[in-house]
């Protein structure tokens, strides 16, 4: 700790990302990567934005990729936020929406960066008890707060919660914030973006990092009222500017446009996630019900962290988190078929 340190900087326990070792190849299945390129379109459009008028600074409203992404929705380009990643338009999102003393609510167990944002920006939170098979208890969140934040699918457990489910917490909360963080949606679930209709406390946020395979690229956005979206402009516009570059603005449009592309390759991931799903459940651990591009996974013999180990030294990546409730469940990416068949193999040599 360094005496020049200010003192907020003192008192942060930063959010940790997955390793990204070094020291040899492996089956890297611990960050929720996609396994399969970006759409070719997309990198043809980058390649042709990598030209002299970088020298530029990019379009400050990038309307041209609001304006595709609100088309792709159904929604007006004012009704669309786009950031540098998921994590900055979260990070926005809570200075926009989250006053100090006025406690938010978010679950127990979920994306780590939740507390870690509202430590930085002075929040004060309540957690919500997940029950004992990680599903979302609806009616904890019809206590008096200052704004509710979840991931649907949940992370890191996968597990997902109907719009009916949503559309009670947005009913019970009319005069709150609810933040609905679906960076895993296309894997299974049905988005919440027909409820903002009629809903005009929600807030939607995603990300290009996950389903389009674009995580290099750190294009995350947000949908929502008018309304909602000036806050984050506002925020924005106090910060940076220029969140986006023109090359990420290229990328992200074409990638949108790309249907073809997004679709098999999610349908590819969704089909391997069953096949592994039920390959790990023959070999005596449990499964969470997933709707993402991962799986959360528990042996009743052998303990997570030794499975995590051993999995390391068979060259397979997986993320374990040591905290409570789910200090015996291991985090598994969905790779490619092949990727898979490495962990199932290994996997196999450690329960034998």
């Amino acid at each position: 700790m360094s005496k020049y340190w200010s003192k907020a900087v003192q008192g942060l326990e930063p959010y940790v990302p997955g390793e990204q070792p070094k020291d040899k190849v492996y089956v890297k299945l611990n960050t929720n990567e996609n396994p399969y390129p970006p759409s070719p379109k997309a990198i043809l459009a980058m390649q042709a934005a990598a030209d002299d008028k970088l020298r530029l600074y990019p379009p400050p409203t990038c309307d041209e990729l609001r304006d595709t992404i609100g088309a792709y929705y159904g929604l007006k380009k004012e009704q669309v936020f786009v950031g540098n990643g998921s994590d900055e338009v979260l990070a926005f999102s809570f200075m926009a929406f989250f006053d100090p003393g006025s406690p938010i609510l978010f679950p127990d167990i979920t994306y780590s960066f939740y507390p870690v944002y509202a430590a930085l920006f002075h929040i004060d939170y309540q957690l919500v008890t997940l029950n004992e098979d990680f599903s979302i208890p609806v009616e904890a969140f019809w206590q008096p707060n200052g704004g509710i934040i979840f991931p649907n699918p949940n992370a890191p457990t996968g597990r997902y919660l109907s719009l009916a489910a949503i559309e009670t917490i947005l009913r019970k909360n009319r005069d709150q914030v609810v933040i609905v963080d679906e960076a895993y949606i296309d894997f299974g679930g049905e988005s919440a973006i027909k409820l903002l209709q009629n809903y005009d406390n929600l807030l939607i946020i995603q990300t290009l990092s996950k389903s389009r395979s674009l995580a290099g690229l750190r294009v995350g956005f947000a949908l929502g009222s008018a309304e909602l979206i000036e806050a984050l402009d506002r925020v924005k516009n106090s910060i940076n500017s220029y969140t986006l570059d023109r090359v990420a603005l290229a990328g992200a449009v074409e990638a949108f446009k790309d249907e073809a592309h997004f679709e098999e390759t999610r349908q590819k991931i969704m089909a391997t996630r069953q096949r592994v799903m039920v390959s790990i459940e023959k070999l005596g651990f449990e499964v969470v019900p997933s709707t993402a591009n991962l799986i959360f996974i528990s042996h009743p013999v052998i303990p997570a962290e030794r499975i995590f180990r051993e999995l390391r030294e068979h060259g397979v990546l997986v993320r374990y988190f040591k905290k409570p409730r789910i200090d015996n469940f291991l985090r598994v990416s969905i790779g490619s078929d092949e990727e898979m068949d490495c962990f199932l193999t290994a996997l196999r040599d450690i329960v034998k």
